[in-house]
């Protein structure tokens, strides 16, 4: 807020923060409060205060930081802060950007934004595929970027029994196959390939025609995939099956595998009784 004073002399007042109460201090005169007040209206009521006190006083006040207009970025960003909103009202990726943009890989980070009480995460890279869903930022809005790394976990008869990053934006069940170390000879079952995850309920009973309840919990119910590799197509398919975070990635051990384990088990209890003959002998 800038104060002029006509005359032999030109007063420059520094900016003013307006505080909790809704009011600045202005030299001469006094405190003003400017809550709800237009820049011209508090022009008027500065020049009424110092009238008798300047001669031909005049205000002129202008707004250089609006903090009721604003938006907090913390997180994985590279300058965190207090963003302004412009008049057209940024959208989230723009706020982003006008706190330097993500640090990290965008694949492996997750927007969370805190509106009147409620929190919502979202992978930032949702945001980037569907453009519908990068929505206007509002006065108030806290933004977090939080590092979150979507992966899968691998177990059964893998090269790799882990939790394994995605290491990319999206990841196929082909894919996820190979960075698990792929199907062990002799020992996996490429008939059992199979994916854990849990769906929504309306999409669930779409893929099973049952418009019965199901079982689950907050909207979601565990349904298994299941695709055969020993037939050509399903590498295909494989290919065209996108993997979600979380998802799990099991595949079935070989029957002759089992079959293996049982010779095993029975040459080693068997072991220390040949072992023991020899001894006598």
């Amino acid at each position: 807020m800038n104060g002029l004073s006509p005359g032999s002399r030109t007063a420059v007042i520094p900016d003013q923060v307006v505080t909790r109460d809704g009011a600045i201090t202005v030299p001469y005169a006094g405190r003003v409060r400017v809550a709800g007040l237009r820049p011209q209206d508090v022009e008027r009521v500065i020049v009424s205060r110092l009238e008798g006190k300047a001669i031909q006083p005049q205000a002129l006040v202008s707004v250089t930081r609006n903090f009721s207009n604003t938006v907090t970025v913390t997180g994985e960003v590279t300058t965190g802060g207090v963003v302004p909103l412009n008049v057209k009202g940024p959208r989230i990726m723009e706020v982003i950007a006008t706190a330097g943009g993500v640090r990290g890989a965008a694949h492996e980070v997750s927007i969370v934004m805190t509106r009147g009480g409620r929190s919502v995460q979202v992978p930032l890279q949702r945001i980037l595929a569907i453009p519908s869903e990068n929505i206007y930022a509002r006065p108030g809005d806290v933004i977090t970027l939080v590092r979150a790394p979507l992966t899968f976990t691998a177990v059964g008869a893998t090269g790799q029994n882990a939790v394994i990053p995605f290491g990319q934006i999206a990841l196929s069940l082909e894919e996820a196959v190979g960075r698990a170390g792929g199907l062990l000879d002799f020992r996996s079952d490429p008939e059992g390939v199979y994916v854990l995850r849990y769906e929504p309920v309306p999409l669930a009973r779409k893929l099973l025609g049952d418009p019965q309840s199901l079982p689950g919990q907050h909207g979601l119910t565990p349904i298994v995939y299941r695709i055969n590799m020993r037939e050509t197509s399903s590498l295909f398919l494989a290919r065209s099956f996108q993997m979600l975070d979380k998802d799990i990635l099991y595949v079935a051990s070989a029957p002759l595998n089992e079959v293996q384990k049982v010779f095993a088990l029975i040459n080693t209890l068997a072991s220390p009784a040949v072992t023991a003959r020899s001894l006598a002998r």
